[in-house]
């Protein structure tokens, strides 16, 4: 695969639901795991077909290699995956969401270049933005949360900002 013209990434793919070009020629596309066509009885145009099976947490790609991340990990506690929601975006496990959860930012802000941008998608299902945040040791710049009819019978969808601002110290030495 040709890798000099893609600089951004999609750290958590799915079915690549947010995408309105779902092969954008620039975007290389990572998940956990590969799902055919139909794997959703349900849905059977939905599909998980990354460039690259790999975890977000080991993210198998070079220092500041992306000049804009996605991230869409999966919202839901479970011990496996049932149900339609849990097989197009996955679950995060009882045991170690925490970990992951930092160990998958900790390797996008890697992967990002310097004033590049991350943008994190999360929903409320099972945890509080407020308590996934805490997990993240950068503050995100903004938020927006998606709201109205249907989050009133569900919880909020929220679309963070972060963008990688080297600092320089009087030492002349940057850091993230």
């Amino acid at each position: 695969m040709e890798m000099n013209n893609k600089f951004i990434l999609d750290a958590y793919c799915g079915t690549k639901m947010m995408w309105t070009n779902k092969n954008h020629p620039n975007t290389l596309y990572v998940d956990i795991r590969k799902e055919p066509k139909g794997f959703i009885k349900e849905q059977p145009n939905s599909e998980i077909n990354p460039d690259v099976v790999a975890s977000f947490t080991k993210l198998p790609f070079e220092d500041k290699k992306f000049k804009l991340i996605v991230c869409d990990p999966p919202h839901i506690i479970g011990k496996r995956i049932t149900g339609i929601i849990m097989k197009k975006f996955g679950c995060l496990y009882p045991e170690t969401w925490q970990d992951d959860l930092r160990c998958g930012f900790k390797e996008m802000w890697r992967c990002l270049d310097d004033y590049g941008t991350l943008i994190l998608k999360w929903n409320d299902v099972s945890i509080p933005y407020k308590k996934m945040l805490s997990y993240i040791p950068i503050e995100p710049l903004f938020y927006n949360v998606l709201a109205g009819e249907k989050a009133k019978r569900e919880k909020n969808t929220y679309w963070f900002c972060f963008m990688k601002i080297p600092e320089v110290h009087k030492s002349g030495e940057k850091r993230q």
